[in-house]
């Protein structure tokens, strides 16, 4: 059931050994919105399903391998493509960061929550109720996660640097530390004290807001590690030691709050 949108960034993924041979990948469609699914073998059922958000680049081949390390641990990833209305799923790789902040400047918070909601009713026909559903972002990902983790009773959201803290970062999209009380779940935060779009008065701050929603929330903060230090394609921000102690984290929460079948 591929529909081919993406094509071009799974086999890019398959050759710089992104994706397990053991793992399925598809392109396919709920509605009008295109998912990257990534899914355990056939005979290897899902222990539940993920929403995975893009950073500001898009579908990536870096994003694809976050859907395979999720898959490998026995989830079901699915990652929405935010860019379709723009007709692509990625930025130029070419430019990279300076032409990923003006296209994620171009989404609205109604855009973005139509196309989560069309993932989130895609693992809902996987069979997979609110309570087996968590959600995973990175960088306007992270934003992306908890700003839906306060839309739906996911059970569990984890932010991996999300900005737009005290700011709006979209049109619909509360700033970060206004949204944070009326989190209807358990939240995970993952960020960097070194971090040159997100101030550590902010980081402190979010993680006030957070605990007043009453639900289980933690905000982790790596002293040596500034934004996007989880992505392993970028040797300049990659920080492999505050990489592998957060994707730790992020495993033993979901094995913690996403109840298996």
């Amino acid at each position: 059931m591929t529909s081919g949108v993406n094509d071009a960034t799974a086999r890019a993924a398959r050759r710089t050994g992104a994706l397990k041979s053991h793992l399925r990948v598809e392109v396919d469609r709920q509605g009008s919105v295109p998912l990257t699914i990534v899914a355990p073998a056939a005979d290897d059922p899902p222990r539940g399903g993920v929403v995975v958000v893009q950073d500001a680049r898009g579908i990536t081949p870096y994003l694809v391998s976050v859907c395979d390390r999720l898959a490998d641990s026995g989830w079901l990833a699915v990652a929405p493509h935010l860019y379709h209305r723009g007709g692509i799923d990625e930025v130029d790789p070419a430019e990279s960061w300076q032409a990923a902040i003006p296209t994620m400047g171009t989404l609205t918070g109604p855009e973005i929550d139509t196309d989560i909601d069309a993932s989130i009713r895609h693992l809902a026909a996987a069979g997979f109720p609110a309570q087996q559903q968590a959600i995973i972002g990175f960088c306007m990902g992270g934003t992306v996660a908890l700003h839906t983790a306060t839309r739906h009773p996911l059970a569990g959201a984890i932010s991996f640097y999300g900005g737009g803290v005290s700011t709006s970062a979209w049109p619909g999209v509360a700033p970060l530390v206004e949204a944070a009380p009326y989190l209807r779940g358990p939240w995970l935060g993952l960020y960097g004290e070194q971090d040159a779009l997100i101030t550590n008065d902010e980081i402190a701050a979010l993680r006030v807001a957070a605990a007043r929603s009453g639900r289980p929330t933690d905000l982790i903060s790596y002293p040596d590690a500034g934004h996007a230090f989880h992505s392993d394609d970028r040797d300049a921000v990659y920080r492999p030691v505050a990489a592998a102690d957060a994707w730790s984290r992020a495993v033993r929460f979901l094995d913690e709050n996403v109840r298996p079948r």
